[in-house]
């Protein structure tokens, strides 16, 4: 069987330099401090790296963004931010050689913790070889790591039992002495291999799932722009959410564009129901919490909206009513049809938002209930900072999404479902929930899947997704029991 071993960075990954990913580690494992000084030291790690001692300037990263954290916090990481920045920055050249063999190892500069997941589960690595983190008896890293040129091709030698790999993928840089166990060795770019590209044409595993505030990789130049723009960025999102309190929804749009902010409107908007008859149930895409008051200002009137797990102060900031729903069929059921015998109800069946051009799959609890659907298509666009969170504190999401320099909604509207295609026509929940998907995925561009709610909170997070709600003492310790390792570093 053919195998091969291939270097991460600068071959499977275009950049060579693996400094942005210690910088996500910090930002989502610690936190703004220690991201700030990872940054400050960058000069001393460019000029060790520029005098060949890249070693030095690599275990100075590790030391800075992991000293003190978690293991368990470093893991999660690494599941579940790291892989979609990794994703974004892959060759996919080299990753077609890849795919091309039977066994693949994937040999990388960074503590393996932090590669395992990415390259197992998406690029289908067999063995991945790295540095080891020493984590100390509580478990939480040292920052110092273990392992040299000599226990790597130790181990790649272990891995393939005294065989010679068929190939090697290296950087033409590298001084890696686990390429020199190869029959061949390449580097990119690969363009000789256009024929093997011709007939294989696989694709790694997408990153549908993916957590962290962050929307750029922070190199050194974008890192220290997110660090510039903070201050303002908080302040910037104090007075938009003030705003949004203040002011009827009529004046949002004309208002938020003073302040950087812009929707875009598509469809045509439908006119609520006359009197006596029952509302309209506005089924939406999930992309943000901000889509029904995003909604409801194109509308320009205040539609309730169902909600499942979104934090207290999101429902006390909200400048439209918010309908929280239990989970139990029955019981829900019931509360939605008293809420649409009383006028329109906005509802985003995924339960869930979703990052990527993806949509989940959706509960075919609201075609049940009514035949009066009207699909909404939401999408945004933010610069810095993602408005959703599957690990930390949902309360923020707002405050995020309003950082954004400008963020951007696009909201289309579709036309209301026909009779003969609901319920009262005689199709299923189930058939009806699955056509709402399909042509709001058609209208955005993105791909049904057949994931949930849970399954996303299962990747990012390793719960289901249910939020406990605490007092404000309780989280307070939360967050001081959070920081403590770092008080005492």
């Amino acid at each position: 069987m053919a195998s091969v071993v291939s270097e991460l960075e600068g071959t499977l990954l275009n950049d060579p330099d693996p400094f942005s990913y210690f910088m996500l580690v910090a930002f989502e494992a610690s936190g703004m401090v220690r991201f700030g000084l990872l940054l400050l030291l960058w000069p001393v790690i460019w000029l060790l790296n520029a005098f060949g001692k890249e070693d030095v300037g690599l275990k100075v990263m590790t030391f800075v963004a992991m000293a003190a954290v978690p293991e368990s916090e470093i893991r999660s990481v690494a599941r579940a931010v790291l892989p979609k920045f990794f994703m974004d920055d892959l060759n996919m050249s080299a990753w077609r050689v890849l795919s091309l063999h039977g066994k693949r190892v994937v040999v990388t500069k960074m503590p393996r913790v932090m590669v395992e997941r990415f390259a197992k589960e998406h690029l289908q690595a067999d063995e991945v070889i790295g540095s080891e983190l020493i984590v100390n008896r509580f478990g939480y890293a040292t920052g110092l790591t273990k392992g040299d040129n000599k226990y790597f091709v130790d181990n790649v030698k272990k891995f393939f039992d005294g065989e010679q790999p068929t190939l090697g993928l290296r950087r033409p840089s590298s001084s890696s002495l686990v390429l020199s166990l190869c029959k061949e060795e390449l580097h990119p770019p690969f363009t000789n291999l256009q024929e093997h590209d011709n007939q294989h044409h696989l694709f790694p595993h997408p990153v549908i799932f993916h957590d962290g505030r962050l929307v750029k990789r922070p190199t050194p130049s974008t890192a220290l722009l997110i660090l510039l723009w903070i201050p303002f960025g908080v302040i910037l999102a104090i007075i938009r959410i003030t705003i949004g309190i203040v002011f009827p929804l009529q004046m949002m749009p004309y208002v938020s564009r003073i302040f950087g902010g812009k929707i875009i409107v598509k469809g045509k908007p439908p006119r609520s129901p006359s009197g006596g008859s029952t509302g309209l149930l506005f089924v939406c895409t999930h992309r943000t919490l901000m889509d029904p008051v995003i909604l409801s200002t194109v509308l320009g009137r205040r539609i309730p909206a169902l909600t499942y797990s979104i934090s207290r102060l999101s429902e006390i900031l909200s400048p439209i009513p918010t309908v929280r729903l239990t989970r139990v069929r029955e019981v829900d059921a019931q509360k939605i049809k008293q809420k649409l015998s009383k006028g329109d109800l906005i509802v985003c069946p995924e339960g869930t938002t979703c990052r990527e051009p993806f949509l989940l799959r959706f509960s075919p609890l609201f075609a049940e209930l009514t035949d009066r659907i009207v699909p909404v298509a939401m999408n945004y666009r933010v610069g810095f900072f993602h408005a959703t969170t599957a690990r930390g504190w949902k309360g923020m999401d707002p405050i995020f999404f309003f950082m954004n320099p400008r963020p951007i909604y696009e909201v289309t509207f579709l036309n209301q479902l026909p009779v003969e295609a609901t319920c009262s026509a005689g199709k299923s929940p189930y058939d009806v929930a699955n056509y709402v998907q399909r042509i709001l995925a058609a209208t955005l561009g993105f791909e049904c899947t057949n994931f949930t709610r849970k399954d996303k909170y299962r990747v990012l997070a390793g719960n289901d997704g249910t939020v406990s709600y605490t007092s404000l003492l309780d989280q307070i310790r939360k967050v001081v029991s959070t920081f403590k390792p770092f008080i005492q570093f």
